[in-house]
């Protein structure tokens, strides 16, 4: 299918030769996108999806791709975006409203004071990731209820999910990650991540085409030994020794074989012998229409 979508006004306005690049990469990133939402069901018919916006480049192309496909897509949906302000000292309030109103976009802003209690609550020099994701995590859940909201979307992308399983592997020893769609442990919330099967530097290439408003964080910039920035360093080595390897690991994560580990809460070992040779073969799933989005 022939891409027909022209990009939204950026702000400020992206040079020609720089719109030209984004539109290439535009399109790359709608397939990938595309396809994420229809193989793991992302978004139906109806849903309110609550694209939360931080002011950084994962979360900037999320929108725009979000917002390009919801054009094109077989079934109508909602989309707005949803900033929470957690009154660090310096953050640039006005960026984000002007960014939206520019675009036309519904937004709202969700101010909750969670600096305060992160700085107040963890001793100078330890890592505040754990608590603020938390704190974060609660206020977005709580507003996505009170607003009717279906999905909630995050600006994760492939190397976040392969970041995490190595962490999860390395410093919890267990096999888990962060999966492109979920249920909230309360069961009230769906949450997704659109970007599942984006590479990080086509992010970056992207944003920096289409001049997003970065906003940066300098809570966690201050923290220069979290174990997350040091497997992200891992996996850039890795990735420039043997280019590929983190492609290869978030396909890893899609085809898991339980009779091939050791987990005997996930397979049963004990009737192993009287298992048939072969199964019977699933009934393939239905064709939700979202395939022409990465056509």
């Amino acid at each position: 299918m022939t891409d027909v979508l022209s990009l939204p006004d950026p702000l400020p306005r992206v040079p020609r030769e720089a719109g030209a690049q984004a539109d290439v990469l535009a399109r790359a990133l709608r397939r990938q996108v595309g396809r994420a939402i229809a193989d793991y069901g992302m978004i139906g018919a109806g849903d309110k999806v609550m694209v939360c916006l931080s002011g950084g480049k994962d979360s900037y192309t999320l929108l725009d791709m979000l917002l390009q496909l919801q054009r094109r897509a077989p079934v109508p949906f909602e989309l707005v975006a949803v900033n929470l302000d957690q009154k660090q000292p310096g953050f640039p309030a006005h960026v984000l409203p002007a960014y939206l109103e520019r675009l036309g976009v519904a937004y709202q802003i969700i101010e909750q004071d969670t600096y305060s209690v992160v700085s107040r609550v963890i001793p100078e020099g330890r890592t505040q990731c754990s608590l603020c994701s938390r704190l974060r995590r609660g206020a977005l859940y709580q507003h996505a209820a009170r607003h009717g909201f279906t999905r909630i979307a995050l600006g994760h992308h492939r190397d976040d999910m392969a970041a995490t399983f190595l962490m999860n592997l390395f410093h919890h020893a267990k096999l888990s990650g962060m999966p492109p769609k979920l249920r909230s442990d309360d069961g009230q919330h769906v949450v997704i991540r659109p970007l599942a099967y984006v590479r990080e530097r086509d992010i970056a290439q992207y944003a920096q085409a289409r001049r997003f408003p970065i906003i940066p964080c300098t809570l966690c910039g201050s923290q220069p030994n979290l174990q997350r920035r040091q497997i992200g360093q891992l996996l850039a080595q890795w990735d420039s020794d043997h280019p590929g390897r983190v492609d290869q690991i978030a396909r890893a994560l899609a085809s898991v074989e339980p009779s091939q580990l050791a987990d005997p809460n996930l397979f049963d070992f004990h009737s192993l012998e009287r298992r048939h040779r072969d199964a019977p073969p699933e009934t393939p799933l239905a064709d939700d229409g979202y395939g022409a989005l990465h056509s």
